[in-house]
């Protein structure tokens, strides 16, 4: 059996950190994990570190693939079973919604026809702004898949929705959407 492809898109949250432990449980089922990074989500965490818990190069621009003539990011976005983005913010989330390819993450994305998971983290006064709700409403109707927000206390010292989901319910969802698309 084929191992399963997973691009584990990350993004410029705090939550970024929390990604480290994901890739590496995702490792651990022996699953290929592809580590797509905005550039925002470099100021969080280090591309070397997800590069060490993934155990592939991590992917943070389009000049990663200088050396090649075939579009890497492409080739991504073909290979994918499955597209994760943990943590997801609201501008990345605005940015798929509105087709807008503006990095290396939301161009894959646009290019896969991989089944995708949104887990957003953010401030719980933009996850519940009308625009947010709107383009999560947009995204669910064309089938990609929430989990989350969860509801604790946020890093920005607010209590309420808008934590990112805990990493073990996040890797659960993955294995249950696999089996789907095997099924």
């Amino acid at each position: 059996m084929k191992t399963k492809r997973i691009v584990l898109g990350v993004t410029g949250s705090i939550a970024a950190y929390k990604a480290a432990d994901m890739a590496s449980k995702l490792v651990k089922l022996k699953l290929h994990v592809q580590v797509v990074m905005t550039r925002d989500a470099c100021k969080f965490i280090t591309p070397l570190t997800l590069q060490t818990m993934s155990r592939n190069p991590v992917t943070t621009c389009f000049e990663d693939e200088d050396d090649q003539w075939h579009p890497g990011h492409l080739q991504i976005a073909d290979d994918a079973d499955l597209v994760v983005i943990a943590p997801a913010t609201a501008h990345v989330m605005a940015e798929l919604a509105h087709g807008l390819a503006g990095n290396i993450l939301t161009t894959i994305c646009l290019a896969t026809k991989a089944p995708i998971l949104i887990a957003p983290a953010m401030n719980g006064k933009m996850w519940l702004h009308p625009a947010t709700q709107a383009n999560a409403e947009i995204l669910r109707s064309r089938g990609v898949e929430f989990i989350g927000p969860d509801k604790g206390l946020l890093a920005c010292g607010y209590e309420g929705i808008g934590r990112l989901w805990q990493v073990d319910g996040i890797v659960e969802r993955i294995q249950k959407m696999i089996k789907r698309k095997r099924g």
